[in-house]
């Protein structure tokens, strides 16, 4: 069942008569006989919405009680059995009631589109997902109705309804859009002139981003040659805190200004330069993200700003968006941060943006699962204290007259053990207790300024300062080394996490697996490798990456090597990965040697589906064979027999009728052969285009020959641009395609073929007055060997279409089937234009619509 197609009203602002717009295209539908339904549009008491409403066919409503009160929603099942051509669906980005099986009126939409069924919806600019934050910091108000900007983006059709900030505030002031106890706050409020002139500009701002893609995809499938922009890539630095949702919404909005822009999030885990992450924060992140259109992406790094860069340039970033620091004044103490550092070590290929946000200089917090590899800082530091400090300690304690006593003495340096150990961890701490016994024992035990202790109670103090010491540093060491390993255990988790659901999501394609660990571990390659058998040489299956040098022909030169099985085997190349990186790495490649084989099932899969295509195609050949090609062998073998017969004289009448048969069935059976051996050609690849620079008047008279007289009207315009094509093969489809539009037509009726030029496009239509064709099957019917509606057998074996069609492609244009404007269908062939020809330009509609 084809897919449904969505036309949305987009309003620039309130009130600006998306809704009204809607109707009235309504009304022109049902005034063409289309079959149209009401599922849900609200008048919000608007009379002259109200009276739109009228005449036209409104599917009950479904009514939901919730926290004692009822509301009505859209009924999407009622709406579904009724199945009718068109659905009218308003306010695109609303909430359902709680209890609704859908959360949001978009995914009703979208099970209506599924179903075959066309929707014609509306949405205000304010309710797009990447705009929330701009649209609150003008109106004051935040929208908590929102639509991501995908949905919208992939709508067949959008039209801005678009209207100057005066003309809405008259219509408020007439009471056209709110009710008259409404309109004075309204006006001083939200419909302030310059709220309502942002918005416009929003509006037509998105509109224009959508044309450019919509004109991106016109000249890729018309493969139109032109110069385009350099491409963004926006990488987006999350730490998991709640402001990574306002860093992802600017860079979107700024991936939005240029076309063919593209944003990438990327946390980092295992890090000391940002904070840990919320895994519930993160999940809502991702969902965000993919929903703006961009990815996301989870790499293990040491050092947050190194990784970040090395990510940004290895996918050839030209900005990343960061965040400003959640740290306090003092905490800037520990270092200048993760966006200080990466715009100093940007370079020039870099732009770097700083995003303020609500959760600036609030503090980062206690981490959860922070990192516990003391920076090299901190061992310094460490050692200071452990080795230094006691020095200066015995300094400033022999410099007093009268000292705090032994027992003091000994806590005060058991102080610096623990700072020590706490700051450096084991080594330091023992320095620590080694250096500061010999100077308890130095300067402290009676007899001072010897190494020998007098009294055995001063030798168990020394001993017990000593063993604490000892004892405070192997408990700082053990906890960092298990949280540590509890860091990594929740990195590891997070990995295998992430690699299980891009599993769930589909994400199966091989190169972008290898891609995801070569970012993942911080590597330049990464190739799958495998090998027939154990004396076989070993052959690449993927890879990701750049190869400096000799490219990877075998594991053994790779720096790190994981085997998958008895072939197979993950080669990576950039560095040595640490042992406890392995576990992690041993699960990709598992999963790598899985994408493989499904990736070469699916291959079969295909390669048994072409089969069957072509094994379909046999048969049907040999089903026109054995029936379509005989009838006009069985007419010319009567009409022969019947002339060579000795037993009747034939007048001349009977004889000419008797010949004129013969030709008729030789014609046709000359017509049939030539389509079987044209598709042969298209299924073969052999056809080769000769092209050259003609008038269409040259070419398309000629196509005429086979249908009768009368019954096709040509409407060529002298002025039309010289076509590239070739001429053999553009005759052939013109002719397919004029006496398939003539076989359709009723009589008396002919078929109109005309022409026109639309920038360096020309296009040739071929109009007939017939029974047209469902959406649904307009793809159909270019398809070998399809027969449409009620043809009879006999009347060709179904390849006309299909044979045009490949004709059209093989010269560079395309072939498309469309309605008749009253009934019918038109064929719609565009050419190409010749090259350094005057170029046309064609009258633009008013109104601003893709």
């Amino acid at each position: 069942m084809a897919r449904g197609k969505l036309r949305i009203y987009l309003g620039a602002a309130p009130g600006v008569g998306k809704t009204y717009a809607m109707l009235s295209e309504a009304h022109r539908r049902v005034e063409r006989g289309t079959d149209l339904v009401v599922a849900f549009v609200e008048h919000h008491g608007r009379p002259r919405t109200e009276v739109m409403l009228h005449g036209l066919e409104q599917i009950r409503r479904r009514e939901l009680a919730y926290r004692g009160a009822v509301f009505t929603e859209m009924d999407v099942d009622a709406v579904r059995e009724r199945r009718p051509a068109v659905a009218l669906v308003d306010e695109l980005a609303h909430t359902n009631v709680p209890g609704s099986r859908n959360g949001k009126r978009w995914q009703d939409i979208e099970e209506l589109l599924e179903a075959g069924i066309d929707v014609i919806s509306t949405v205000n600019i304010q309710h797009l997902e990447s705009l929330g934050d701009v649209v609150e910091s003008i109106t004051g108000v935040r929208q908590r109705e929102t639509v991501p900007d995908e949905i919208v983006r992939r709508a067949d059709q959008i039209e801005l309804v678009d209207m100057s900030p005066q003309a809405i505030r008259r219509r408020m002031a007439h009471g056209n859009i709110y009710q008259s106890d409404k309109v004075d706050a309204a006006l001083s409020n939200y419909f302030r002139p310059g709220n309502l002139t942002a918005l416009r500009e929003l509006a037509l701002l998105w509109v224009a981003d959508r044309v450019d893609e919509y004109l991106q995809e016109y000249r890729a499938e018309h493969s139109i040659r032109s110069t385009w922009q350099a491409r963004e890539r926006i990488v987006v630095g999350l730490t998991g805190g709640p402001e990574g949702r306002t860093l992802i919404r600017r860079a979107a909005r700024m991936a939005a200004k240029g076309s063919g822009s593209e944003v990438l999030a990327v946390y980092i885990a295992r890090s000391d330069g940002l904070t840990s992450a919320s895994p519930k924060e993160l999940a809502v992140q991702r969902t965000l993200v993919e929903d703006l259109g961009g990815t996301f992406h989870h790499v293990i790094g040491e050092d947050i700003p190194s990784a970040l860069l090395e990510f940004a340039r290895g996918v050839n970033a030209t900005q990343i968006v960061l965040g400003s620091s959640r740290r306090k004044a003092w905490q800037y103490i520990f270092g200048p941060g993760v966006g200080a550092t990466v715009a100093r070590e940007s370079g020039p290929d870099l732009d770097v943006h700083i995003v303020t946000h609500e959760e600036v200089a609030r503090g980062r917090g206690l981490p959860v699962a922070r990192g516990a590899r003391l920076g090299r800082a901190r061992i310094i530091a460490g050692w200071v204290v452990g080795v230094v400090g006691p020095a200066l300690l015995s300094l400033l304690l022999t410099g007093l007259t009268n000292g705090p006593g032994l027992a003091n003495d000994v806590l005060l340096f058991l102080f610096l053990t623990v700072v020590a150990a706490l700051l450096g961890g084991q080594l330091p701490a023992l320095a620590s207790a080694a250096v500061g016994s010999l100077l308890l024992n130095f300067y402290f035990t009676p007899p001072t300024h010897t190494l020998t202790v007098s009294d055995p109670k001063n030798i168990v103090a020394i001993v017990i300062f000593f063993a604490v010491a000892v004892s405070v540093a192997s408990v700082v060491d053990l906890a960092a080394r298990r949280t540590h390993q509890a860091a990594r255990l929740r990195a590891e988790s997070e990995i295998l996490s992430f690699l299980a659901g891009s599993v769930l999501r589909g994400e199966t394609t091989l190169d972008a697996l290898l891609e995801r660990v070569r970012e993942t571990f911080g590597m330049e390659t990464v190739a799958l490798l495998e090998r027939a058998g154990d004396v076989e040489p070993w052959t690449c299956a993927g890879r990701a990456g750049a190869d400096h040098g000799t490219p990877l022909l075998r594991p053994e030169d790779a720096d790190v090597d994981m085997p998958v099985g008895d072939h197979m085997a993950l080669a990576l190349t950039g560095r040595v990965l640490p042992a406890e990186d392995r576990r992690v790495l041993a699960a990709f490649a598992a999963q790598a040697a899985v994408v493989l084989d499904r990736q070469r099932l699916v291959g079969e899969a295909e390669r048994a589906r072409e089969l069957a295509e072509g094994n379909r195609i046999r048969t049907a050949l040999l089903a026109a064979v054995s029936h379509d090609l005989r009838t006009p062998l069985a007419s010319i073998k009567a009409s022969v027999t019947s002339l060579r017969s000795d037993d009747v004289a034939w007048s001349q009448e009977d004889e000419a009728e008797l010949l004129a048969g013969i030709e008729a069935g030789a014609d046709r059976l000359d017509h049939l052969v030539g389509n079987l051996l044209d598709m042969s050609r298209l299924q073969t690849g052999t056809v080769t285009p000769l092209i050259r620079d003609l008038d269409l008047d040259e070419v398309v008279p000629m196509a005429l020959g086979g249908v009768p007289e009368g019954s096709v009207t040509l409407d060529i315009p002298e002025e039309l641009p010289i076509v590239a094509v070739d001429p053999g093969l553009l005759e052939r489809s013109v002719a397919n395609l004029v006496e398939n539009a003539v076989k359709y037509s009723p009589d008396g009726m002919a078929v109109l073929v005309s022409a026109s030029a639309l920038g360096d496009r020309v296009e040739l239509r071929i109009a007939d007055r017939g029974p047209g064709v469902p959406d649904s099957a307009k793809d159909r019917i270019f398809e070998p060997f399809q027969r449409y509606g009620d043809v009879p057998r006999g009347a060709g074996v179904g390849l006309g279409l299909a044979v045009a069609r490949g004709f059209a492609e093989a010269m560079g244009g395309t072939l498309a089937a469309e309605d008749t404007p009253g009934g019918g269908m038109t064929m719609v062939l565009t050419l190409r234009a010749a090259p350094g020809g005057p170029p046309v330009r064609p009258d633009l509609p008013a109104r601003a619509t893709t």
